[in-house]
């Protein structure tokens, strides 16, 4: 894009719970950290952002805080939040030249956002530098990182599974046709491990450990062949470290309740969908995308569930800052009352 301030290159943000990933124009995704900021509580200023804040938590001393500036989905702390952002910003331009302009800036948000929180991610995304600001609704995204036919008269669903949010959505000609956001994803799967091992041990662990069970033998259902994990926490009798091991069919049972709330919200969105909608997603299944879709077994569970053909997106995790980053590259296809709207400076 060229024009009186010089070269610019507009970016799609998946500006996500846990973790954000950069899109930029013709280029593809540039950034990839975590959502973290680690935070110097007497002088309030900035110690480190992403990956290097990341690698604090737990492990600071008390002066400094690791925080996650966004809470299911949504700006927690608007200041933080906006540092991130432009951190990320700068991240993506690294090779930026002399007079670039202010980019353009296109940022995921959760289908059931208010208008309040809508306002919010635009705001800290234009107090981070960007030229004009744009919102995209986050089940839209993923359905078009999946490259799912959304502008075709066809019903696509979606279940979107996040850090913060989980969002089921049945897209056809280019909007959402019905739609549910919960704010029951991976983190809650965290924490049910957290306090499964808590209340069934009397073991402390971290957010770390807990992440890591989850990806080493967290499952949906139980698995053929039970495996066992080592962990390491506090012991809360005796106040010194333990190891101990526990196994998959433990993890599946933290996990329960959590996946049924995700199983229950997509089955109410199947409910609400036109019968015509319904046929197409027979023919042509239901997409799993983000993070909290790799969970293993759950595409089984869900299809048990629903009767239907259930597949995991050939690229999950980058699903929705593709799909973000794609609908900047057309959007002259968006409206205001579309699923992007337009905030400018």
């Amino acid at each position: 894009m060229f024009g009186f301030g010089g070269f610019t290159k507009d970016l799609g943000i998946d500006l996500g719970t846990a973790n954000t990933l950069v899109y930029v124009k013709g280029k593809g995704i540039v950034v990839r950290e975590p959502s973290v900021v680690a935070i110097r509580t007497d002088t309030k200023t900035i110690e480190a952002v992403g990956n290097d804040a990341k690698k604090m938590i737990g492990r600071t001393p008390g002066n400094i805080r690791a925080i996650r500036p966004m809470k299911d989905g949504v700006i927690a702390d608007f200041e933080t939040t906006s540092t991130m952002i432009k951190y990320f910003i700068r991240q993506a331009q690294k090779q930026r030249l002399l007079f670039q302009r202010h980019p353009s800036v296109m940022v995921c948000v959760p289908s059931g956002i208010t208008a309040v929180e809508k306002r919010a991610v635009e705001d800290a995304t234009r107090q981070a530098g960007a030229r004009d600001a744009y919102t995209i609704e986050e089940p839209f995204a993923a359905a078009i990182g999946a490259d799912l036919p959304v502008w075709e008269p066809t019903g696509s669903m979606v279940v979107d599974i996040g850090g913060g949010t989980t969002e089921v959505a049945v897209i056809s000609l280019g909007g959402i046709v019905t739609s549910r956001s919960i704010r029951v994803a991976g983190d809650e799967m965290d924490e049910a491990i957290t306090q499964y091992i808590k209340r069934t041990y009397n073991l402390m662990i971290g957010e770390r450990t807990s992440e890591q069970i989850k990806l080493e033998i967290g499952s949906a259902l139980p698995m053929e062949q039970s495996i066992k994990l080592e962990i390491r926490g506090r012991d809360l009798v005796s106040g010194l470290p333990k190891t101990m091991s526990v196994s998959s069919d433990e993890i599946t049972e933290a996990l329960a309740d959590t996946v049924n709330s995700i199983v229950d919200a997509v089955k109410v969105t199947l409910e609400k969908c036109p019968p015509e909608l319904s046929a197409d997603i027979m023919d042509r299944g239901i997409v799993l995308t983000g993070g909290g879709g790799l969970l293993r077994n759950l595409d089984k569970l869900l299809a048990r569930e629903t009767g239907m053909p259930v597949l995991v997106a050939e690229n999950p995790l980058d699903c929705v800052a593709i799909g973000t980053g794609r609908a900047l590259e057309n959007i002259h296809l968006f409206r205001k009352s579309g699923p992007a709207s337009r905030a400018r400076r």
